[in-house]
């Protein structure tokens, strides 16, 4: 985003000493530090712990674990792929780092779940990997993905074998979680306008009976249509708001990405049946 931000407030004694005191960071250095007291320890000062523990699953909900790893992967090369796109999009009206705040989140959460031990359940993977991506993403989209990702493996669970039914739910879990955290209505412009539409149509779809593959591919499509035409929105919420008439004829990044990862794990989908096939042709 082209310009400057400008923030001002009024000094008073404290500030002031904070302000001219020694620093010593990337991007602000002030005076010398060497005399200032060392701290070590994080533990020391009561830092949180961001670790999950993982559950043993079910030899079921460990097979969804391979495949949910596997559509974490297949995201964040779909997300690689279309990066410099999603950063252009994002900077029509907004900063321009969306992309970029998408593979980094990706990048931890795919380290986190191919590093979860190999009898972690679904939902151990995917909550590990939601952390990870809150954790290492930055941004206000990392956090709200990083909570997607929890509710749909607290969803899911580590016993029970996922089934189209329980999928839509998790999906769906994962639509609230984005809603109660992002405060974000359809027409807000961003990524719940993709993702409201996608578990709407993935419920109905396997409400009428379809399997869990078409009954994806199908809800993809809805999130893609429905992400292009977020063009025609005004942003109410995040950065873009105060450049609204700038962002009106571009689709709004978030929901861009949404659907491309929506359409990522179609086609684990697609491979994850074609193995199950093969191996039932084998017996």
């Amino acid at each position: 985003m082209a310009g400057c931000s400008l923030t001002l407030t009024w000094l008073d004694a404290e500030l002031e000493e904070l302000w001219c005191a020694p620093a010593d960071t990337p991007a602000f250095r002030r005076g010398s530090v060497s005399e200032l007291p060392q701290f070590e320890a994080a533990a020391r000062t009561g830092a949180a712990d961001t670790t999950h523990e993982l559950t043993v699953g079910s030899p079921e909900s460990q097979q969804a674990a391979h495949i949910a790893w596997q559509a974490i992967s297949a995201m964040l090369a779909t997300v690689v792929e279309h990066e410099d796109e999603l950063g252009r999009i994002d900077a029509v009206a907004g900063d321009g780092d969306h992309g970029v705040g998408m593979v980094r989140g990706l990048r931890a959460a795919d380290a986190a779940a191919t590093n979860a031990p190999t009898e972690s359940g679904v939902s151990g993977v995917l909550r590990a990997a939601g952390a990870a991506w809150a954790d290492k993403a930055g941004g206000t989209s990392g956090v709200l993905w990083g909570a997607i990702l929890t509710a749909v493996g607290t969803e899911l669970g580590d016993q029970d074998a996922p089934t189209a039914r329980s999928v839509a739910d998790a999906a769906t879990a994962g639509a609230d979680a984005l809603h109660r955290l992002g405060k974000c209505e359809i027409g807000d412009k961003t990524m719940y306008d993709a993702l409201l539409p996608f578990t709407e149509a993935l419920s109905d779809n396997v409400a009428a009976g379809l399997d869990l593959l078409p009954a994806w591919q199908a809800a993809a499509e809805v999130a893609t249509t429905r992400a292009r035409e977020t063009a025609s929105l005004s942003p109410q919420l995040g950065r873009a708001r105060p450049l609204a008439e700038r962002s009106v004829g571009t689709p709004d990044a978030g929901a861009t990405s949404m659907a491309l990862v929506l359409h990522a794990i179609a086609d684990v989908l697609v491979d994850a049946r074609s193995d199950q096939q093969t191996t039932v042709g084998a017996r």
